[in-house]
């Protein structure tokens, strides 16, 4: 069978280690997959049935960027000689040198770019030159079909609908899920998912939309993050859930509020769930607001930045009354981009082979 190497970076989510894995599920019965990640979740990985590696990422380290890329460049290299892959795929915003010197050196595999889009539009990232790649893959967002663009050389850039790790079938129902998480059959319970607590203070908003909820009678669900760096400190009726993917239990709950990251965005619809969306200013590309605006058009989805009380009244006020209206748990946007993305992947790996 073809070999894989993935290689995901650590972003303040697990946004990019999820699109690898949601890519690497659809290939296991027709590749040897090997992971190698700067997110440090690789029980993860492993539960997943892939064998994995973990280099510490640059955030995390005192080391020089230029001292941190030599590094890379080994350990990395090392991974290339063992396994001999046939194409390395990687997720992340910026191919690192050690990364590409690590290719270059071992004899070019077929390389794969997974690149998430939706920047903000005056963001300052530096250019890449795509003709590095073989094939780049951009997860779309809510809406996105398929489409492909002729590069230089053979190469080619496609976009895929939506990126989803489970497929719909391997969602639990609402009973499934309360009995898997061992909630009340009956009771009211709100889910929140605020993000990893890596980049923003994320316990004032949540106090306050915590203290609205349960004010009408909602038990309220905080998740633990994997690779959180900190954990809120929870009112003390807050319960604690760490579960991975989330998305296979979110039917369980009657509300979800979370940040508007991709992952969560792609979950949403397709769970179906009424939920608050609170985009994350903070970060430094991705264009949140628009992600969430785009969501609320296909999703019953209010949007609110909940920077105020008078905001966070008014945004559980419209999830409520969106809860009373909710009916349907199934969306008809297509979700397959991780299927598509797939079929791609193997078909150059069996291409190279070829040559």
């Amino acid at each position: 069978m073809p070999k894989f190497v993935f290689f995901c970076t650590n972003g303040v989510g697990l946004g990019h280690m999820s699109r690898c894995l949601s890519y690497a599920r659809r290939l296991q019965s027709n590749a040897s997959i090997t992971f190698f990640s700067l997110a440090s979740a690789i029980d993860i990985i492993e539960k997943f049935g892939f064998e994995a590696d973990y280099f510490v990422s640059h955030y995390w380290t005192c080391n020089t960027s230029s001292e941190w890329n030599r590094e890379l460049a080994v350990r990395f290299g090392v991974m290339l000689e063992r396994v001999q892959p046939d194409v390395v795929v990687f997720d992340g915003t910026w191919p690192f040198q050690g990364f590409m010197a690590a290719c270059n050196a071992y004899g070019r595999p077929a390389l794969v770019w997974s690149n998430r889009g939706l920047n903000k539009e005056r963001s300052s990232s530096l250019s890449v030159d795509e003709n590095l790649f073989d094939l780049i893959i951009v997860p779309g967002e809510l809406g996105a079909s398929f489409g492909t663009e002729s590069l230089a050389g053979g190469r080619k850039k496609i976009t895929v609908p939506p990126v989803t790790i489970l497929d719909d079938h391997e969602l639990m129902s609402r009973r499934a899920a309360r009995d898997e998480l061992g909630l009340d059959a009956v009771g009211r319970y709100a889910l929140f998912s605020l993000g990893a607590g890596n980049i923003n203070d994320i316990g004032g908003v949540g106090a306050d939309l915590i203290a609205r909820l349960e004010s009408e009678g909602f038990s309220i669900v905080w998740t633990r993050a994997p690779i959180s760096m900190r954990d809120v400190e929870l009112p003390p009726k807050a319960e604690p859930l760490s579960v991975y993917p989330l998305v296979r239990y979110l039917r369980a709950f009657d509300v979800f509020i979370g940040a508007a990251g991709y992952n969560t965005c792609c979950e949403v619809v397709q769970a179906g769930v009424p939920s608050l969306l609170i985009p994350n200013a903070s970060t430094r590309l991705d264009d949140q607001a628009r992600r969430a605006s785009l969501v609320a058009e296909h999703a019953p989805v209010v949007v609110s930045d909940c920077q105020t009380p008078a905001e966070c009244s008014a945004a559980v006020k419209d999830l409520l009354e969106m809860l009373g209206r909710s009916t349907s748990r199934t969306s008809s946007i297509p979700m397959n981009g991780a299927a598509m993305a797939a079929d791609e992947i193997l078909a150059l790996a069996r291409r190279r082979r070829k040559r």
